[in-house]
């Protein structure tokens, strides 16, 4: 139900047609008095009326005027006034940080070739991977999110490194882990202004994800073990692996980037809202 007197924080907001070809804003939201969650529509002359930045994620906001529908249990919103504004993300300071950070876990790749695709993809879209988020949603939302999450995951990697008694090479899980989700870059878009993201549609038209354009690519480049860890490393298909983990006896390598990355996504900097000041 509408609460006109509480505090909501902003979950995702998305735009989107309507059928008659005039802009529709989805909004979700959760009532910070009681933890309930409202779905609102914001038609497109209300868009237009109001400052896109009000719907940044984890915004507090109050709703100034709408109607709620019982029929289709969402709210028609009118107006909206902004209580606290949340933060976009990481400082300039701490992306640049962690991307060097990265670059030397890079660089501790001994295979000279591995060591010199990786290093190139890092520095050829260095500016697009210090401001892409990890997620539009579930963790590491925000700008600076995929430089935070891939860092995590590697300093992950090393702990789980020193008990594998050199049964797998470190060249292939460094690798896989700064790689596993570098397609993000193309596959999201956030505006460094207001901390909102949407899917790239034009990426969309020619990949299925992100996990399929970092196989293609490595398996383009002759790297097959790394390939295999980025399709199976969100474990199953129905959660978008290429590789479900689930269906077939795989080898040991191929859980090992799954694992990592769903350590860093729960136990991570989950969203905007767990940056510290």
């Amino acid at each position: 139900m509408l609460d006109l007197n509480a505090t909501y924080e902003v979950i995702i907001f998305a735009i989107g047609d309507t059928k008659a070809g005039s802009k529709m804003g989805k909004l979700q939201v959760k009532n910070l008095n009681d933890g309930s969650v409202l779905n609102c529509i914001l038609w497109e002359e209300t868009l237009n009326r109001l400052d896109s930045k009000l719907f940044r994620t984890n915004n507090q906001i109050k709703i100034i005027s709408g109607t709620y529908n019982e029929k289709y249990n969402n709210c028609l919103v009118s107006d909206i006034a902004l209580v606290k504004e949340a933060k976009t993300g990481l400082s300039a300071e701490q992306r640049e940080d962690l991307f060097s950070k990265i670059t030397e876990y890079a660089s501790k790749i001994k295979n000279e070739k591995l060591a010199k695709f990786v290093t190139s993809l890092l520095f050829e879209y260095e500016n697009e991977f210090k401001i892409t988020p990890a997620a539009k949603l579930m963790h590491h939302n925000y700008i600076g999110g995929l430089v935070e999450h891939t860092y995590e995951c590697l300093d992950i990697a090393d702990t789980i490194l020193t008990k594998c008694n050199n049964k797998i090479n470190p060249d292939v899980v460094y690798a896989a882990c700064i790689l596993h989700d570098f397609g993000k870059i193309f596959e999201y878009n956030i505006d460094v202004e207001t901390g909102l993201i949407e899917y790239n549609e034009e990426f969309r038209k020619d990949w299925l994800t992100h996990s399929q354009w970092g196989f293609s690519i490595c398996m383009n480049n002759g790297f097959k073990q790394v390939a295999k860890m980025i399709a199976a490393h969100h474990g199953r298909s129905d959660w978008g692996a290429l590789i479900d983990l689930n269906d077939k006896d795989a080898e040991p390598y191929m859980y090992i980037i799954h694992h990592i990355d769903d350590l860093s996504a729960k136990f991570g900097k989950i969203s905007i809202s767990d940056i510290g000041d």
